[in-house]
C-alpha cells in the first residue's frame, strides 16, 4: 500500500538530488532508504528513477507518484500545522540569533517560507554584535535577548537541534603563493592576514581549530558583509575561511581561489539551540525543519545531521 512516508521520500529524492542526502533529510540510514524505494519499485514492476542521473531523473511511473506527492503533501503539512495551532496556539514570536554571518545568503529565503506557513507568528533577526560583540551566544539566550541560536551547540543548558555539518575553504587570490597548494596546513598560514567577519577570533573556525592550537602567529581585518571579505580577498588584501556556499560564485567566475585545510577538511557543524520549554513548540520544530529542507535543496557540500 502507498503511504504518505513514500510520497515524502520521492518529494525528498527531487528536493536533495541524490540518495544520500535524501537519507540524511528524512532521517534515514542510506540502507533504509533503499530498502523503502527497492520495496516499492516492486510493487510497481518498475524502477522510479534513473540511478546515474544527476540531478535525479524520474520515469514516468516515479514521476507520476511525484505528481502525486505535490499534491497531498502540501494538503497534510498544513492540516497538520493548523492542530498544532489548535492544540499549542496559533501565535508566537521567534527571535533569531545568528551566530554564522555567512548563514545570511540562505536565510533570507528560509524566512520567507516560515513566514508563508506561520502567519501569525511574529519573527525577528536579533544582531548579536549590537547585544555583546564578545558574549558567547548562550548569553542571548540567558538574557532573554534572543529565543533561539543558528551556530555552534549553546552548550548543556540548552537544547541543540541538529541542522548539517559544513567544509570551510580558505580562499585567497588567484595569484596568492598559496594557491599552487592543493591542501593548506596550519604552518601555511604564518604570517597572513586573515579578514573574518567582526567576531572574537576564537569564534573564527580556522582560528579556533587550525592557528590557536599550533600557536600560527597571523593578522587579522574584518569587514562586516561576506560580499566585503570577499573582495578584500580579491583585491590581495589577505585570505579568509568561509563555507562553500558563500564562495561558489566568486570561485566559479576566478575571482578568488578555494583550498581545504587539512587531510580531512576543517569541518564545522550547525544547530539551532533553543530552551528546552520552545522544544517542542510546533513553530519551533517546523522552522528547523524548513532550514534542513531549503538547505538541503540550494546548498552544495553540507551534511545534513540526524
Amino acid at each position: 500500500m502507498l503511504e504518505i512516508r513514500h510520497l515524502r521520500t520521492l518529494s525528498a529524492l527531487r528536493s536533495a538530488g541524490s540518495l544520500v542526502r535524501a537519507a540524511q533529510l528524512l532521517n534515514l540510514t542510506q540502507s533504509a532508504l533503499s530498502h523503502q524505494i527497492k520495496l516499492l519499485e516492486e510493487r510497481y514492476g518498475g524502477p522510479l528513477f534513473e540511478r546515474k542521473s544527476v540531478p535525479i531523473g524520474f520515469t514516468a511511473t516515479g514521476a507520476r507518484l511525484l505528481k502525486l506527492a505535490d499534491l497531498l503533501l502540501p494538503e497534510i503539512e498544513t492540516a497538520e500545522r493548523e492542530v498544532a495551532r489548535l492544540t499549542q496556539g496559533d501565535t508566537g514570536q521567534l527571535r533569531v540569533a545568528l551566530e554564522c554571518p555567512a548563514c545570511f545568503e540562505w536565510l533570507m529565503p528560509v524566512l520567507d517560507q516560515f513566514r508563508q506557513r506561520w502567519p501569525e507568528v511574529e519573527i525577528d533577526l536579533v544582531s548579536a554584535a549590537a547585544a555583546d560583540p564578545d558574549a558567547a551566544p548562550a548569553a542571548l539566550l540567558r538574557s532573554g535577548d534572543a529565543d533561539l541560536v543558528i551556530g555552534p551547540d549553546c552548550g548543556p543548558d540548552w537544547v541543540a537541534l541538529p541542522l548539517f555539518r559544513y567544509e570551510t575553504l580558505v580562499v585567497m587570490a588567484p595569484r596568492h603563493r598559496l594557491a599552487t597548494q592543493r591542501r593548506l596546513r596550519a604552518a601555511d598560514f604564518a604570517g597572513e592576514t586573515l579578514i573574518t567577519h567582526p567576531v572574537p577570533a576564537p569564534r573564527v573556525d580556522l582560528v579556533r581549530a587550525v592557528l590557536a592550537p599550533a600557536q600560527i602567529p597571523f593578522q587579522r581585518r574584518t569587514a562586516e558583509l561576506t560580499v566585503a571579505v570577499l573582495q578584500l580577498v580579491a583585491s590581495r588584501r589577505g585570505i579568509a575561511a568561509l563555507p562553500h556556499w558563500a564562495i561558489r560564485q566568486y570561485v566559479d567566475d576566478g575571482y578568488v581561489v578555494a583550498r581545504p585545510v587539512g587531510e580531512h577538511g576543517l569541518w564545522s557543524e550547525l544547530f539551532v539551540s533553543v530552551p528546552a520549554a520552545l522544544r517542542q513548540q510546533a513553530y519551533v520544530r517546523d522552522f528547523v525543519d524548513v532550514i534542513r529542507a531549503q538547505c538541503a535543496a540550494s546548498l552544495d557540500g553540507i551534511q545534513l545531521m540526524s
